[in-house]
């Protein structure tokens, strides 16, 4: 089986060697996805010191950035929204973060015309930038015959 790249040239930069999402057989696997600004250091809703160190961060617009950047790369991918399967979450604050990321999680991906994939979230100590969420999903493409 030969798996296909899928970069969008609207999402944010991946910060390493892979692509935003791989395409495998009837799949669609997203790398992880923050809230950052394509072409830009910028990290919505958060607050760095001069030497890097988080002073402050607003997990609302990290968590609406992040959203709206996996919904890109999905868009991007050729894959409607809906057909979104699975979602993994990273938080680095799950006692502060998770009521507010559980809100605005479920404006994205519960109720009509939103997905409702299964989820796991689990809390990390950091990722890779100065972020707050990451998201990690699954897509299935529609087949020719739906």
């Amino acid at each position: 089986m030969t798996n296909e790249r899928i970069e969008s040239s609207r999402a944010p930069e991946p910060v390493g060697a892979f692509p935003h999402a791989t395409r495998s057989g009837n799949l669609i696997f997203l790398s992880g996805i923050g809230p950052r600004v394509r072409g830009s250091k910028t990290i919505p809703g958060v607050t760095l010191g001069d030497d890097g160190e988080i002073l402050d961060y607003d997990i609302e617009t990290q968590c609406r950035n992040c959203f709206e950047n996996v919904k890109t790369v999905v868009e991007d991918s050729g894959v409607p929204w809906e057909n979104v399967v699975d979602v993994l979450a990273f938080l680095t604050n799950m006692k502060d973060d998770f009521a507010t990321y559980n809100r605005i999680y479920a404006e994205y991906f519960a109720g009509e015309g939103n997905p409702n994939p299964s989820r796991t979230t689990i809390e990390i100590n950091a990722l890779p930038t100065p972020i707050a969420i990451e998201l990690k999903v699954i897509a299935e493409v529609e087949s020719d015959s739906s």
